[in-house]
């Protein structure tokens, strides 16, 4: 039991990184989704200051301005294993993630823009008292990135660009303890904030319809010193549980290096694909340095052994007439996570993911813009080894979304 105490007070910070690199919805534009997020190689609007700042001097406007949210309706279920019937599921409130990109043109050649994204925001809830409580009962947690970038356009077809990415992230989690008391089981809360750098950067061609871009989103470790941990245990364990502790903590989020190729087809038409590949291996393991330590409470290094990914995506987009253009895409993005260090926190599954959208033009210079994004994680068998706990996790997603986006 001691050990099961140990490990329920010192894995609950791994969602901070982990929420990201499981079934993360990357949501940074609905035009953008609707196509199955192929931007790397696109440069349509101010949206390439986050897929690709080399695109960004590129695009056709002399102002560019977009905003927009989606809400991600998220739900995984558990089977544990047999002989066990025993079934559980996620209660997730809904998450509210956005978006935010402007730029404008310096110069013939220059270009500068921002972007603010929240690539990490997620809800987890699994129903109350289930039989994974000890590992996770809920978290909150929501990273906001803030990137200043500048483009240049080298000659007619060639564009470089690159930005400071800013970091804001916060946690906020709870999990029950194995120890009972007068009003029931002891339980840890979770909560902190932290911030950090990073940069991206990327490169583009353009010419003869044909798109081609390469960009890459640096590693970003996100140092959290001082997250609070309250601890409620019996009186009896006041001493080796401090009500009121702190830990500390680095996390990797990793390196993206992204590739992509587009082709206009016809006027009308336009087809693409990108490759995502995600340094996960920067997620080897998990250390926590808490302020005050105890026979039951010490320091510890915890495995995790990420893997790298490689996601595949394809999408297009059609021109119907001057007021609408119909979007779709596709995607499979395969889960980092090492099987034997599976924990329900972090439900990181292969998933399969179609999206759909379309563009409304009430004025020339405006569109409402809506997407559509189907994500199932498939069925498979994982386990958390250190806690013997394993079974049968699947998962689903909806995320539907709306911005505008405004242009001359």
């Amino acid at each position: 039991m001691q050990k099961l105490i140990i490990s329920a007070a010192l894995v609950c910070l791994t969602a901070v990184v982990a929420t990201a690199g499981g079934y993360q919805v990357s949501v940074h534009g609905q035009k953008q989704i609707g196509m199955g997020l192929i931007g790397t190689s696109l440069h349509m609007d101010a949206s390439a200051a986050f897929f690709n700042p080399g695109g960004l001097a590129m695009m056709p406007q002399r102002l560019s301005i977009l905003g927009g949210a989606s809400g991600i309706f998220a739900s995984t279920a558990f089977q544990q294993q047999q002989p066990s019937l025993y079934q559980a599921k996620t209660d997730n409130p809904t998450s509210t993630p956005f978006y935010f990109y402007a730029a404008a043109r310096i110069t013939d050649r220059l270009v500068g823009g921002i972007a603010v994204n929240t690539p990490y925001g997620s809800n987890l809830a699994w129903e109350e008292g289930w039989a994974g409580r000890f590992l996770i009962q809920d978290i909150s947690m929501r990273a906001i990135t803030l990137q200043p970038t500048l483009s240049y356009r080298l000659t007619d077809q060639v564009s470089v660009g690159g930005g400071l990415v800013y970091v804001m992230g916060s946690v906020d989690m709870n999990r029950a303890l194995p120890v009972q008391g007068p009003d029931g089981e002891g339980y840890v809360n979770i909560s902190g904030n932290t911030t950090s750098f990073g940069f991206n950067a990327g490169i583009q061609y353009t010419g003869s319809g044909l798109g081609i871009g390469l960009s890459y989103r640096s590693r970003i470790d996100m140092e959290m010193e001082d997250a609070d941990a309250l601890f409620t245990v019996p009186a009896s364990l006041a001493a080796l549980f401090p009500a009121v502790n702190k830990a500390a903590t680095s996390l990797p989020l990793p390196a993206n290096l992204d590739m992509g190729v587009s082709y206009q087809l016809s006027p009308e038409l336009m087809l693409g694909m990108s490759l995502n590949y995600v340094f996960w291996e920067a997620y080897d393991q998990l250390s926590f340095d808490f302020e005050q330590n105890t026979p039951s409470l010490p320091d510890s290094e915890n495995p995790r052994e990420y893997s790298n990914t490689l996601i595949v995506r394809v999408g297009g987009e059609y021109q119907v007439n001057g007021r609408l253009t119909l979007r779709a895409g596709a995607y499979y993005d395969p889960s980092p996570a090492n099987e034997n260090y599976f924990s329900p926190e972090t439900p990181s599954l292969n998933n399969l993911a179609f999206s759909a959208g379309f563009s409304f033009h009430p004025l020339p210079n405006l569109s409402i813009d809506t997407s559509l994004l189907m994500i199932a994680g498939l069925e498979k068998d994982m386990m958390y080894a250190p806690e013997n706990f394993g079974g049968t996790y699947r998962s689903s997603i909806l995320v539907p979304g709306v911005g505008v986006s405004y242009g001359f």
